[in-house]
């Protein structure tokens, strides 16, 4: 397929190569050559502008936040420039309200929107072991199915409306950011009473908590290996964030996103936003004053 990719951070530049391994043919942009760079290397052709590349068959955008969302597609009125055949895929991490804001655009201007974002660090990105969201018109999920495969290990559908699944996205990241919360506030208990954290983590992820994000998780704490980030943390404070929005337009109190929002802010306030979402643990270490005890 004639695609173009837009937004090539870790995630997406990730992704974007392995459209590329399986045959697709691809036009590139992203504000900071590098990656652009990287991926031509590799067979994909530069666009000089994001207009270049939302055309063809389907365009993926996969960017930070709403905000390089607005700059780049909506306050421009590239959504509203589209070709009718080309697809517009968004897999990025983005609020409720500006997927439904997207979709609407798209049909006004009687072109296809697709929002799938993923669930997945880069590590899976460039494993191809992503898990899509999907949501949209049925025959515009199929049309980029292909696309979807060359990604990800599995597609998981959400009805038509493609805000569904950015519902669903910001869901589960509420859920990781909660259990990081709890792994740090126990690790932090044992250790203040004489059990190393790492001993009490191992034992959790082996036996009760012995599921994915727990392990990914537990271990990145255990070992205090918060850089380089996988994902950092101040996108997990965004993401917090997206979930209070989502959960205050249908009057859905969320007060454990709440918690969660505030120990992220306490750790981006002592210096910690660039590192990996999981350094939120030293949180609760720097509240019970564990390293004024050893």
């Amino acid at each position: 397929m004639d695609i173009g990719f837009i937004g090539l951070g870790a995630m997406g530049k990730a992704m974007a190569a392995n459209l590329l391994q399986a045959g697709h043919r691809l036009t590139v942009w992203n504000r900071s050559p590098a990656p652009v760079e990287a991926l031509v290397a590799l067979g994909a052709t530069a666009a000089a502008a994001p207009a270049a590349a939302c055309r063809g068959e389907a365009v993926i955008s996969m960017f930070a936040d709403d905000r390089a969302i607005r700059e780049t597609l909506l306050e421009p009125g590239l959504v509203e420039r589209m070709p009718r055949e080309t697809v517009h895929v968004n897999m990025a991490t983005i609020s409720v309200a500006l997927a439904r804001e997207l979709a609407a655009r798209h049909r006004a201007a009687g072109s296809a929107y697709v929002g799938a974002p993923v669930f997945g660090r880069p590590d899976a990105a460039a494993a191809a072991k992503l898990h899509i969201l999907a949501a949209g018109d049925p025959a515009a999920i199929a049309r980029v199915q292909p696309l979807f495969d060359a990604m990800g290990q599995r597609t998981w559908s959400f009805g038509v409306e493609p805000e569904r699944a950015n519902v669903v996205k910001v869901a589960g990241n509420f859920l990781i950011a909660a259990a990081i919360e709890a792994l740090g506030e126990a690790a932090a208990m044992t250790e203040a009473q004489g059990v190393a954290g790492a001993e009490f983590l191992d034992l959790m992820m082996n036996t009760l908590f012995d599921c994915r994000v727990y392990r990914n998780y537990g271990t990145i704490i255990a070992a205090g290996n918060y850089e380089p980030p996988g994902f950092k943390l101040v996108l997990g404070l965004k993401d917090i964030k997206l979930a209070l929005a989502a959960g205050e337009e249908v009057d859905v109190p969320m007060p454990t996103a709440s918690l969660v929002r505030d120990s992220y802010l306490d750790a981006i306030a002592h210096g910690d936003g660039e590192k990996d979402w999981a350094a939120l643990a030293t949180v609760a270490a720097r509240r019970a004053a564990l390293g004024e005890r050893s």
